[in-house]
């Protein structure tokens, strides 16, 4: 394995985004938390929607066994990124989508890739995800950690978390960790 980047991704519940980015190959860990604003953040102070702090996962990834172009091709196929301050029926700030670079060389190939998407038709409306660098990330409670895994039969997973994970499998296929 070679040297590994992190990249932060906000693209709803990091509950879904865990899961999605923890099929992938070349995807060392995949940790839920928050980032993004005021103070110390807690999941009742962020629900609130009041500290301005995103649900995020924190992307740690091997360059050499996956792209950071697949990693956005991915992140963008996974929610919707036309939306501001929502994902479905989660509403508020800490839902938007947003992501947040570790380096130069990340923001540039994230606002190319933005001009791309918006350039092409496939969205239909333009793509309103923030790129901004990542102050502090900080990770979430416990609880929330493989909580896919832990909760599979919830009707949160099979209702909102099940769809997109068959949508990941059957579009991308081949960036798939060997489903053993």
């Amino acid at each position: 394995m070679g040297n590994t980047e992190k990249i932060i991704l906000g693209g709803g519940c990091f509950w879904c985004t865990e899961a999605v980015f923890k099929m992938l190959r070349g995807v060392v860990s995949v940790v839920p938390g928050y980032a993004g604003g005021e103070g110390v953040p807690t999941y009742e102070k962020v629900s609130s929607g009041n500290t301005g702090h995103a649900e995020c996962t924190e992307v740690e990834y091997d360059p050499s066994e996956i792209s950071l172009e697949n990693i956005l091709t991915v992140f963008f196929a996974s929610h919707d990124p036309t939306t501001v301050n929502r994902q479905g029926a989660d509403i508020g700030t800490q839902y938007r989508s947003v992501i947040f670079y570790t380096n130069d060389g990340q923001k540039k190939m994230i606002e190319g890739f933005i001009t791309g998407l918006n350039s092409s038709s496939e969205f239909g409306k333009p793509i309103v995800t923030e790129v901004l660098p990542l102050d502090k990330f900080y990770r979430a409670e416990a609880y929330h950690m493989d909580y896919y895994e832990r909760n599979k039969s919830a009707g949160y997973c099979e209702l909102v978390i099940n769809p997109k994970l068959e949508k990941v499998q059957h579009k991308f296929a081949e960036l798939l960790k060997n489903q053993n």
